[in-house]
Parts: C-alpha cells; structure tokens; sequence
C-alpha cells in the first residue's frame, strides 16, 4: 500500500509540473504572424556610372555623404573614364548614368530610344598647371603664350613672350615638356575651345573637341595621369581640372582674360566667370571665354548624363532622389574640394530636369 501511494504521489506532482510548464508558455495565435519581408526601401540598389573625370572628386564626395545620412542601400559606383566614354557607354545603354564635361549633342541624344536628360551638376575650371624648380607662383601667360605653347611653337622657358609677361619671375633655362590628355576629355574640350576662342591659328590648325590631333607634347589618360607626369618632370606644363592641381598642391599660372587681366583659377573668379553666361532652356551651355576683369578664362559646366526612362523603377527613383539631394545639399561640398558651386537659377533649372525623369 505504501508503494502505491508513493506512485500516485509521484504521477500528481508530474501533472502538476506539466500543467505549469504548460500555463507558463505565450499563447499561440490561430494565424502566426509571418516575418516581414524586405520592402523597396531596405533593397540594396548599385547604380553603375562612368565618365568625366573632371568631377570625380565631388561626384565621390556626394555619393558617400548621401549614402552615411540618407540612405545606407544605395550604392553607386562611378568610374572615371573620361567624358568620350560617357557619352558612348550611356548610348550602348551598358550603365545607369554617364557624365561629361560637354553636353550631348541632340544627334547623340535622338540615339537612345529612352531618351537622355541632361542635369547639370557642377561647373569647374581648368588649370594650366606645371613644374619648374623654385618658380611655386607668380607664373603669367599671355593669351599669345597659351596658344603658342600648346601650338608646339614656345618651346623654351626662357622664350621672350613668357619672359616679358613675367619680370619678376627668374625664369630656369629649361625645355618645355608639353603634357596633353591622350584620351577623350570633357577637359580637353573646354581647353580646346578656348584656344579657339582666342588664337585664329589654332581654331585653323586644330579645333575643339573631346579629341584633337596635337600639334605637340605627349599624351597620358585621365586628369590623375597628366597630374601626375607634370610632377614628375622639371619644365613640364599642362592642364588638368582645377580640384586636381588643388588637392596635389601643384603650380598654377595665372591667365590673361579678355580684359588683359592676369587671372588664377579660384571658386570666386571661376563664379565670376560663370555668372556671364545663362544657361539656356536645353542645359547646354559652352563658355569659351567669358567676359569680365576678374573672370577666369577657362570654365565649364559638368552633366549627369541619365536616360529619360528607367524600366526599373527602384533604380530611376534612386538616381532621382540621390541627384536632387546632390543638387540641393550637395553643393556645400563644392569649394573646399575646388568646383564652383551652381547659381541657384541652375539649380532651379537643373531639378526641373530631374523631376522630368520616368522611373518604371
């Protein structure tokens, strides 16, 4: 009887412990509630862009700030491959965006069967940048000596057309090594009209354009590579896009202007310069040589090159949203990393441009 009763004992605290084992348990739901899904604004999208690389700089500077403080899933990978590239790579349609330091002519444009929008999205200078040993400033080109160095015809340092323009300045006894963009360039464009705009010979012999046949020097690709070979070697002159000699710390000639002022590149005569010009309906504007005694000569607009239509919505949004932040924030950025920040007319202009795109 006793081993009896200490079985039943022994079965009333078991059901005992299941029951409260059980009552501590959450009730469960009829329907258990799924785990939600990834909505569009948590879907990691890559935007792929390629082109000039005259606004790499701000271009990265925007890309970043907008992924850290508005949205972490977006993604956009910009590659520097000169403006040429930009234009053929967004009329194979191989990339979400091009840029380019020219705008597209409308023949190209009526190529792309989703059509192309033209947002202008920053504007910049071209510096005449070079290397001579203990000349860091001070250095002056006439207008006469630009184009005569480029034509192949200055070769010499000390040749009287510098020496007259600069009396202060001891000046090496030392060749000139002539350094050019040997691919296609937005920047090699805005030099190019310019030595158009101010030099018969040279608008006869060579041109404009993002490729010219050089009279003389050497070609290297990319802003970063003529950047580079002018460091490298003692009596050696180019240009690159202002933001590059500035982050190099590189020399830089002042440019006689239209008014024969002596004029170096800097957020405020770049301004000066671009404040000339109106930007027409189209977006297309080319400055060859601004007017004005405290315009630097050589300027230009840069473009995001996007197509009138994305198929995919998510990705059209995106560079909608990220353009407009750009546009409206991201203009901050501009002088510390050497471009000149839009005039709010353009501004204005430009997000009418964004808005006009179709996502899906």
């Amino acid at each position: 009887m006793g081993r009896q009763f200490d079985w039943f004992k022994g079965l009333v605290f078991a059901i005992a412990a299941l029951i409260l084992v059980v009552a501590c348990q959450p009730p469960m739901s009829e329907s258990p509630t799924p785990a939600p899904e990834a909505s569009a604004a948590t879907t990691p999208i890559v935007l792929n862009g390629t082109g000039a690389s005259f606004p790499l700089f701000i271009y990265e500077r925007i890309f970043t700030e907008y992924r850290q403080q508005v949205d972490p899933n977006l993604q956009v990978n910009f590659q520097p491959t000169g403006s040429a590239a930009g234009i053929q790579q967004l009329l194979s349609q191989t990339v979400d965006f091009g840029a380019s330091d020219v705008a597209m002519t409308d023949e190209e444009m009526a190529q792309v069967e989703a059509g192309v929008v033209l947002v202008p999205m920053t504007a910049g200078m071209v510096a005449i940048a070079y290397n001579l040993p203990s000349v860091n400033t001070g250095l002056q080109l006439t207008r006469e000596a630009l184009a005569g160095i480029f034509l192949g015809q200055i070769t010499q340092w000390t040749d009287p057309l510098i020496v007259e323009a600069n009396p202060d300045v001891s000046l090496p006894d030392l060749p000139i090594t002539l350094v050019h963009r040997s691919d296609g360039s937005g920047t090699t464009a805005t030099l190019t009209a310019h030595l158009s705009a101010i030099s018969p010979e040279w608008q006869s012999q060579v041109g404009a354009g993002l490729n010219v046949q050089w009279p003389a020097g050497f070609g290297i690709k990319a802003n970063a590579g003529v950047s580079a070979q002018i460091q490298q070697a003692e009596g050696a002159i180019g240009y690159v896009e202002y933001s590059y000699a500035q982050k190099l710390d590189m020399a830089i000639a002042a440019l006689e202007n239209q008014t024969g002022t002596f004029v170096e590149p800097n957020p405020t005569t770049g301004a000066t310069a671009l404040a000339a010009v109106t930007l027409p309906e189209n977006l297309k504007a080319f400055i060859a040589d601004p007017a004005g005694a405290e315009a630097y000569p050589i300027v230009t607009y840069s473009w995001i090159l996007a197509y009138g239509q994305y198929a995919d919505a998510d990705k059209g949004n995106a560079l909608k949203q990220i353009l407009t932040w750009g546009l409206l924030e991201g203009q901050q950025f501009s002088e510390e990393l050497g471009y000149i920040p839009l005039p709010v007319s353009v501004v204005e202009q430009a997000i009418t441009a964004v808005e006009s795109i179709q996502a899906g």
